[in-house]
């Protein structure tokens, strides 16, 4: 099989093209091969398919073997590699997603490659039941979540997939691996969460380190970063376009309030071809 190890911010993936409908065996392939010590390593395994809706469709399958709905840096990818490989030639595309439906994606090219995408992730989810939690209520800002005695405030937003924000005095320095498993698979959740954590520094930025359902603390979450921009703007902390800053970089989130959409601009970059048995 062949395939590209590819990065958003790094938020690593290994992606794969050609084929024509996931393979049976794409989970137990993405565990395999995600292993940083003996296999590729990476966040995810990502397909890209023939679509019938969109000019390309893509497929994520996270380290522990679970789909994920979509997925903002792996989108970039994707994007990135299909202009740069001769797939397509036009700089604006549609990507066909699992969770958020299709979504646009204009590309920045520079010397006949790829430097920067911008994604419309869509409009964001924000009915407690929809994101999905177990709370009744539309939107759920800075409600109190308790955990091992605990107690945090969430806002809960989907972008395809679920997230709850959670605001601290040190994202950078937040102890994530002990609450970040610890929320995800928290009873309020029917079907876990992406957790992000965030400090507001002024109306224009803030720093956001995640912890991923399904693969625990990553570089950057395209959806999370838009999930962040979305809570600090109903929180009243950010306006309405802002820098994220992750661990592996900075995106550009914006959130239209006259279309109600998100865009998500950022780069994307291939690191290199091989194959492996699969």
């Amino acid at each position: 099989m062949k395939f590209t190890k590819m990065h958003g911010l790094g938020n690593d993936f290994i992606v794969v093209a050609g084929e024509q409908a996931l393979p049976h065996h794409a989970a137990e392939l993405a565990v395999r091969l995600c292993d940083r010590f003996f296999g590729i390593g990476a966040d995810g395994l990502v397909y890209i398919l023939p679509s019938e809706r969109a000019d390309f469709r893509m497929r994520i399958i996270n380290s522990d073997g679970s789909e994920a709905e979509q997925c903002g840096n792996a989108i970039r990818c994707v994007a990135k590699y299909v202009y740069d490989n001769g797939l397509a030639s036009a700089s604006e595309l549609t990507i066909e997603t699992l969770g958020a439906g299709v979504q646009p994606v204009k590309l920045t090219i520079e010397n006949g490659q790829v430097t920067q995408v911008t994604v419309d992730m869509g409009k964001p989810i924000l009915n407690g039941r929809d994101v999905p939690t177990m709370i009744d209520a539309n939107p759920i800002v800075a409600h109190s979540i308790e955990v091992d005695g605990r107690e945090f405030k969430f806002t809960a937003v989907s972008m395809g997939n679920p997230h709850c924000v959670i605001y601290v005095d040190d994202a950078s320095g937040f102890d994530l691996s002990t609450w970040g498993p610890k929320l995800e698979k928290h009873p309020l959740f029917p079907r876990k969460i992406n957790v992000e954590f965030a400090t507001v520094n002024s109306r224009d930025q803030v720093d956001m380190r995640v912890w991923e359902r399904g693969a625990g603390p990553t570089l950057a979450c395209g959806t999370g970063a838009c999930a962040t921009l979305v809570s600090s703007v109903l929180n009243g902390l950010t306006d309405r376009e802002a820098t994220i800053s992750l661990a592996g970089g900075d995106l550009r989130i914006r959130w239209d309030e006259i279309s109600d959409r998100i865009y998500m601009t950022g780069p994307a970059a291939a690191v290199y071809a091989g194959s492996v048995d699969a």
